[in-house]
């Protein structure tokens, strides 16, 4: 009979796996719905074109939205994953780490609720491109973008809250917890201006561009060490 101390050590381990794949399979996703089919289709403060975009795509924006569906589900596991693999390094740290992640996964999924009003729009529509179809289709996606956007202050945290964890055990490297924690501040401090000083949206813009390497490496670069390196910790 295995012991509690081994018990623990595999669910850890096995706690890593799940998270990177997790991690890996929502990044892929995210690219294709954010990245392809969301930039194209949807231009901003042009609600007449969005709306032709998405009558002309109906399958791709579908495809959008399950792409969202399918992030939801992989950040429940993240959340989980998260918090099993750091529990034994802080528990409290670790607890609080994952409460944050379910937390903008709980704002993510009433985010995209929105898209899933945009596709009944569009479907109700009959290829007709009436000012008001446009105006409900545009005004749930704007709603979609900045209730996600929101919830990246909080994803921001989550990371945050996660590096330290990290910055506080010798099994996981100093760089990875670095990048881990500057990629939570950068997700926290892009979104905070883009909710509460929209003002200076050109500047925003530059910081998210200049800033989006260490965001994509801090969670990503994490991720692939979890799936190469953190299975196989142990805790002696």
């Amino acid at each position: 009979m295995e012991s509690k101390a081994t018990t623990n050590q595999n669910m850890q381990q096995k706690a890593a796996v799940f998270s990177a794949i997790a991690l890996l399979i929502m990044t892929f996703a995210a690219f294709f719905s954010q990245g392809y089919v969301h930039s194209s289709l949807v231009i901003e403060g042009d609600a007449a074109t969005t709306l032709k975009n998405i009558q002309a795509s109906q399958v791709l924006f579908r495809l959008e939205v399950l792409g969202w569906l399918l992030i939801i589900i992989m950040d429940l596991i993240a959340s989980w994953g998260f918090y099993v693999f750091l529990k034994p390094f802080h528990p409290a740290y670790a607890l609080f780490a994952g409460w944050l992640r379910f937390l903008y996964t709980a704002i993510l999924a009433t985010a995209v609720t929105n898209l899933v009003i945009t596709n009944s729009v569009v479907q109700n529509s009959e290829l007709g491109t009436s000012s008001r179809v446009a105006q409900q289709a545009m005004d749930s996606i704007t709603a979609f973008e900045a209730i996600w956007s929101f919830g990246l202050i909080i994803f921001g945290l989550h990371l945050i809250a996660v590096g330290l964890v990290a910055m506080n055990t010798k099994k996981i490297p100093k760089v990875i917890s670095i990048l881990v924690i500057i990629a939570g501040f950068s997700y926290s401090i892009i979104h905070f201006m883009y909710n509460f000083v929209p003002q200076i949206e050109n500047v925003i813009g530059l910081l998210e561009l200049i800033l989006m390497a260490p965001m994509v490496i801090g969670e990503l670069g994490f991720g692939i060490w979890l799936l190469v390196k953190g299975r196989k910790v142990t805790m002696d």
